[in-house]
């Protein structure tokens, strides 16, 4: 089961890297050049494409197997680049995480929910691209496929019960607007975008064959609080509060 996961990893990020594309006149900011150094996975600055990071995350296409970001690599990767404004909300990347994973503590969530609460959008953090657009990667009509990006490299340091809520926390939108008709109105302009982008509203038989994946529960519980964890200024435990958690689900 566990390399099936990991093959299917490989090939959700080899199709993600392939597909996405930043067009080569995106706006940049006026600190471009500066944002895509220190990164915490050493990446040169780049413009043009994702499938840049290829080259310098492994030799091998697609084959991260052999590295991970252990929990001072998130920590660092979170210092360095969690400040950038969460696309189109009133919080940051970091807060964002924060209250996601706080919402899911409060909730009663396991660790290993409340850590995928926390890490579910590292995928953007990863993508040095993101630190130098002045608009969000909706607003370029670019689906950035996040929710793969970052589980190669944690696929080394937590299991499936982490991994797999983060994987389907995009289609779990897509899920809640085909079987919740209140739940749209929910989704903030950037959430209405980017389910444009990735896929729209499920129909029934994709909706049926959601929910009857192992993981989905917890993805749609993810997926709630994440619409949630976009409020300004709200006071939440701090990064290693959690990163405390997280340990506690580390693979040993």
């Amino acid at each position: 089961m566990g390399a099936m996961l990991a093959a299917a990893y490989d090939r959700d990020l080899s199709k993600c890297l392939k597909k996405t594309q930043i067009p080569k006149n995106a706006p940049e900011s006026d600190d471009s050049r500066q944002s895509c150094h220190g990164s915490v996975i050493q990446m040169s600055p780049w413009r043009s494409r994702l499938t840049d990071l290829l080259p310098v995350l492994s030799p091998r296409p697609f084959g991260f197997t052999f590295m991970t970001l252990d929990l001072a690599e998130i920590a660092r990767l979170f210092a360095e680049r969690g400040g950038v404004a969460y696309a189109g909300e009133p919080v940051s990347q970091l807060e964002h995480a924060l209250q996601c994973a706080w919402l899911a503590e409060q909730a009663g969530a396991s660790d290993s929910l409340v850590t995928a609460a926390l890490l579910h959008d590292l995928g953007h953090l990863l993508i040095a691209e993101h630190q130098t657009l002045s608009h969000s990667p909706t607003e370029l009509g670019i689906d950035d496929r996040h929710q793969y990006i970052a589980l190669p490299l944690l696929r080394g340091v937590f299991d499936v019960e982490v991994r797999e809520p983060i994987r389907l926390h995009v289609d779990a939108k897509r899920y809640l607007c085909a079987t919740r008709p209140d739940y749209f109105s929910r989704l903030s302009p950037d959430s209405v975008r980017s389910l444009a982008l990735q896929g729209g509203v499920m129909d029934a038989e994709a909706a049926q064959r959601f929910a009857s994946h192992q993981w989905s529960g917890d993805a749609i519980r993810l997926r709630l609080w994440d619409e949630e964890a976009k409020v300004e200024k709200l006071q939440t435990p701090p990064l290693a509060h959690f990163l405390t958690t997280a340990a506690r689900v580390m693979l040993r």
